[in-house]
């Protein structure tokens, strides 16, 4: 098993910046890719930003430009900037990490971080 945990989220004005953290545990030689995904009330759960075990990053097209991933794979951590905040940013941020293949592709999930952006 892997557990996620994360941290950094809070309440910001718009224009705003903030860093959330996630940190893995347990069985984290299984984790190829680690990420971020929001979810605001009555949304589906979206992708914000992923980071293969590589360093080779995706973003959804309301994060390009002004959020970057980044991953200390020394210390199974993966990391979300996120600048130039917009109240439409408001959302839980879920940290997620998959597995190799070879272990089953396995979605993990953190408890999520609330992020709040005031207008």
């Amino acid at each position: 098993q892997v557990q996620l945990v994360e941290s950094g989220g809070g309440l910001v004005q718009a224009g705003g910046s903030l860093r959330l953290s996630c940190a893995a545990s347990g069985n984290t030689f299984r984790i190829n890719s680690m990420g971020w995904y929001r979810q605001a009330p009555g949304n589906e759960r979206t992708l914000v930003a992923t980071i293969s075990s590589r360093g080779s990053t995706n973003y959804a097209d309301s994060a390009k430009g002004r959020f970057t991933i980044s991953r200390d794979n020394a210390k199974n951590i993966v990391y979300l900037q996120m600048n130039s905040l917009k109240p439409e940013d408001t959302a839980v941020y879920y940290c997620n990490a998959r597995s190799y293949i070879a272990y089953g592709g396995t979605n993990y999930w953190g408890q999520g971080t609330q992020v709040t952006v005031s207008s």
